[in-house]
């Protein structure tokens, strides 16, 4: 655990040593909620309208963090001359994995707070804090298809290939899943579509866990199929990665 604390450590150090990388990772949802919530006063001035945005765009954030820490960053460690070395002292892949997924979370964390703080100070959102606690818990919880996702683009892809192809899946599958605008406002085709979408499966139950709203029976099994398939693929793309450059 010690060596696990220490390599999160080293990682978070080296993440906010670039400010850049660190607003992007922690302050861009934050910043989608100034320009395209606040001003809507159709949105932020309806306690329901408000508490739905600001679950959305907690939802993108996680999804955000995710796919850049454990997508780009691992890319970019992978491309150091650094990383062979790393992998040749005698500590096994769980301890420096378990840093890294702790590192990732941390910006998880970093980068919901700014949306909870702002959302009830500026809007109406609302919600009792048993609510929120819940709605903290499932959206930790449903990070998981992002973070294994992000690994398996990491460890799969050259630090070139794996922001693009980051950026190429976070937007589409965000505006698809309903975290930019309510499925309801979406065409009835990519409303039914978007129910297969791992970004409206979280959506849904953290929707769920604060509001109380009802969940579509679609939602967990969705988000259960595609933890198992990123995570299946992460595991793939990591020891794809081991064999081809370590054996």
């Amino acid at each position: 655990m010690s060596l696990a604390l220490n390599h999160a450590r080293i990682l978070f150090l080296e993440t906010v040593r670039v400010p850049i990388a660190l607003v992007f990772n922690v302050a861009f949802p934050a910043v989608l909620l100034l320009f395209f919530v606040l001003p809507n006063e159709a949105i932020s001035g309806d306690p329901g309208a408000a508490t739905a945005a600001t679950i959305q765009l907690t939802v993108f954030a996680v999804m955000n963090a995710c796919l850049l820490n454990f997508g780009v960053g691992v890319a970019e460690e992978r491309s150091r001359s650094w990383e062979p070395f790393l992998r040749s002292l005698p500590v096994g892949a769980m301890s420096r994995m378990s840093g890294r997924i702790m590192n990732g979370m941390a910006f998880v964390v970093m980068a919901v707070i700014p949306v909870l703080i702002i959302a009830p100070l500026l809007t109406e959102a609302t919600a009792s804090p048993s609510r929120l606690i819940l709605g903290f818990l499932v959206v930790l919880l449903c990070s998981l298809p992002f973070l294994f996702g992000g690994l398996a683009i990491g460890y799969s892809m050259p630090m070139k290939a794996a922001l693009p192809v980051a950026q190429g899946i976070m937007f589409p599958m965000a505006f698809v899943g309903g975290l930019f605008l309510p499925p309801e406002m979406l065409p009835g085709w990519v409303d039914s579509a978007s129910i297969a979408l791992p970004t409206r499966a979280v959506r849904d139950m953290v929707l769920w866990a604060v509001t109380g709203q009802d969940v579509s029976f679609w939602a967990a099994p969705s988000f259960i199929g595609w933890t198992v398939l990123t995570a299946a693929l992460a595991v793939w793309a990591y020891r794809r990665d081991e064999g081809k450059r370590y054996t």
